[in-house]
This record gives C-alpha cells, structure tokens and sequence, in this order.
C-alpha cells in the first residue's frame, strides 16, 4: 500500500497516544480519590465531579476522532479565522462572561463551562505558526518580530483584565518558538536581566541594585582586555535603563499591585520579615501551598495508597481536584508516584521535540513548538508552585486536572499537532 493510501491510525505516533492516555487514566484516578465519598463511590455517578471527568474524557475521545478525521491543512488554512473566533470569545466574555472564584473567564452553557482562553491557546498557537511560516516573513525584521509580538499580545490584553494572569503568562511562553525560528537571542538575554533586577529589586531594593551594577561594571573595566574599547554611551545608556527599570519595579510593587499580589511575592521570596506577618500571609495567601506540601511530606518514599490520604480525604487542601491535583499524588503514591507523573510529562515533551524536529512542513514544526511552549510552562508552573518553589498562579496540570474545557483543548492541542505529524509522509509525495 502507497504511504498516501495508509489510513491516519496506523501513521499515528502511538507512543504519544499512550502517553496521553497514562496522564489522562491517572490524572482521573487521583480526582477519584479526592472528590469521592461514600454516595459518590459509583465510577458511572455522572453527578459526581469524578463521574463528570469522565464525560469529559468521553468527549475528547470523540474529538479525537473528529480532528483525525480533518483534512491536515484545513488547520493551516483556517488558522486566522480560529484565531479571530477565539479573540472575539474572549471579548465577548465581559460582557456575557460567568464569574467563578473572582474570575470571569466562563461561559456558562448550560451543560458546559467554556473558557475562551484555552480555545484561544490553541487558535494563537496556529496563527503564529501561519504568520511565522509565510515565506514574506522574515523574524530577523523588527516590523516582523512586532507583528509576530502582536499576535501573543493581543489574547494577553484581553485575559488579564478577567482577571486570569496566569493564563496570560502562557501566551508568552510561545515566545520560545519565535526564538526557534531565529529570533535573535540577545532578546532572551534582555528578558532573562529584567527578571533578575525584578527579583534583587524585591529582595533587596533599588539601592542595593544600584550597587551591585556599580560593582558588576567595575569588575568588568578591570578585567575587560586592553584591546578591547569599551562603547562608553551605549554602556551608559544601559546603566540608566537598568536603574530606571529597579525604581519602576519598586513603584509598580508598591503602588499598583494589590495587597494579595503583594502577599503573594512576599510568601514566594520570604521578603516579610516579621514572623508573625509572614506566619499570617502562610494561613491565609500560602494556605494552599502549605496544606499541599505537606500532604505530599507525608506521602514519603511509598505513599499511604490509593482512597488512603488522610489529608486529601480530610480536605485539607482546598482545590485539589484542580491545581492542587499533585498534591493528591503526593500524599497517596508517595515519591514513586510523583516521579512516574514527572517521568510521563517529561517523556511526552521529549517526543513532541522529537516529532517537531522531523517536520517537512515549516507550519507543523513552529506549531509543535507551540504545543510543546504551552504544555512545559504548564507543567513546570504547575508543579512548582504545588511544592512551594514559585508563586501561586492558578492554572491547571495538562490532562491530568479536573475540567471540561482544559480537557478538551488540551487533547484538541495535542493532537492537531500528531495530525499533522500523520500527514508528514504524506507532504513528500
């Protein structure tokens, strides 16, 4: 049989297939485990939050299925137009939007919760692997590299007034695939300096930031080459630059977040110093984290079993059918079960490079990448702030946390991606 004559299915990469399975089957198992009791003991109890998981997956399943069966450049073609439908959803949420938890990011259909944001992390994903494969584009160009700018800005300005900031911080995470497609990376490296000085600025305060520069630049005039002649104006400029940005960290800290974003960062690097403000921040910002950390504390090397987490069964961490869902894991399989997780996210990401580099198609690798961007900050953001090692941020473990539409589009994400990588032998004849 000719390669174009094989059917979809047997092109498919099931080695992601059955990553994907194992993430979403333990993924249900632990939100069984922390939703269930004893009148929702029934795993076909539709009512109950495990039972409504489980229509859920049903549903991707059958999604599954109908973008496999999608004709591979539809997804090319209609990429601006998915990306039009998802901005005007977006938009439209203020006005028709149902608020959840202080947040209004819903639809609320009835049967259904929609949130617009993640059908827009998969229509941005499309529409900045379109702009950036067009053979007019070049991303050495700053005209190029603003437009292509512009396409993650534009779902970030409508998400983070919901407010939903870290669903905004994704966006900017497919700033990697620009950056592999040749985004000069003196960028990053402007990007990775502003952090920093964000950071020191919080920790130690502007003075300090200016004296560690002074130190920095010193040590650089002395050590530099005798050859080599230092640009005197452009180093000024980035001196000033970098202390006008210290002073805006401070302000911006001070009198433009909130108190809970002040909290938050405080808890994260320990900036309060008195013991009781900082003991009051753990009981009321940090109390998820801290009921978390130490519900998988007590998990150890084994875990205490599966329907056996005293803390989970207890409800001690609140949402941990959500974004505390490895938490569950923790506290129940222990370290074994919490490496397997890693070990299965990590493995999934490992292949989608591999797959993303193997592309014939400009479209299919920079859409891979955006996949893969999407999937990792998730991931890392996730679990870092589950164990305590970055701020709460609020957004949900790939397939693996309670949740219609971060299911359903999760699965769309991935395997619009594995249907182009189908349709990769395909593109050779």
């Amino acid at each position: 049989m000719s390669v174009s004559g094989k059917s979809v299915i047997k092109r498919l990469d099931w080695f992601s297939v059955l990553l994907y399975i194992a993430l979403v089957f333990i993924g249900w198992l632990n939100i069984y485990s922390a939703t269930v009791t004893e009148d929702t003991a029934n795993i076909l109890n539709f009512s109950a939050l495990h039972g409504k998981q489980l229509s859920f997956i049903m549903a991707s399943g059958i999604a599954i299925v109908l973008l496999l069966a999608i004709e591979a450049n539809f997804y090319e073609r209609f990429s601006g137009l998915l990306y039009l439908v998802s901005m005007v959803l977006l938009l439209g949420i203020y006005p028709f939007g149902k608020t959840i938890n202080g947040a209004t990011s819903w639809y609320n259909l009835g049967f259904f919760n929609l949130q617009p944001s993640e059908l827009a992390k998969v229509a941005t994903a499309l529409a900045l692997a379109k702009y950036l494969s067009d053979i007019r584009t070049d991303i050495k160009r700053p005209k190029d590299q603003l437009y292509a700018l512009g396409i993650l800005l534009i779902p970030v300005i409508l998400i983070v007034p919901q407010p939903d900031p870290g669903s905004a911080l994704v966006f900017f995470a497919m700033s990697f695939v620009i950056f592999r497609e040749g985004l000069p990376l003196y960028y990053l490296g402007i990007a990775t300096a502003l952090l920093v000085i964000f950071v020191l600025t919080l920790i130690y305060g502007t003075l300090w930031v200016l004296i560690i520069l002074a130190l920095l630049l010193v040590l650089f005039l002395l050590l530099k080459k005798p050859s080599f002649k230092v640009p005197v104006i452009p180093l000024s400029l980035v001196f000033v630059a970098t202390i006008l940005f210290s002073f805006s960290v401070s302000f911006i800290y001070n009198s433009v977040f909130e108190q809970r974003h002040r909290d938050r960062f405080s808890l994260w690097l320990r900036l309060e110093k008195d013991p009781r403000k900082l003991n009051e921040i753990i009981r009321t910002i940090g109390y998820n984290t801290y009921q978390s950390e130490k519900a998988i504390e007590s998990g150890g090397f084994f875990g205490k079993g599966f329907l056996e987490g005293t803390r989970t069964k207890g409800n001690f961490v609140p949402e941990q059918h959500t974004d505390y869902i490895f938490s569950t894991v923790g506290e129940e399989w222990g370290f074994l079960g919490t490496s397997t997780v890693v070990i299965l996210f990590t493995t999934l990401l490992l292949r989608l490079v591999y797959l993303a580099e193997r592309q014939k198609n400009p479209f299919s690798r920079m859409y891979g990448y955006g996949v893969i961007s999407i999937l990792l900050v998730h991931y890392f953001i996730n679990i870092g702030m589950v164990i305590g090692i970055l701020p709460t941020i609020g957004i949900p473990l790939p397939f693996f946390s309670y949740g219609g539409s971060g299911l359903l589009f999760f699965t769309a994400l991935l395997f619009i991606f594995l249907k182009l990588d189908a349709n990769r032998l395909k593109e050779l004849f």
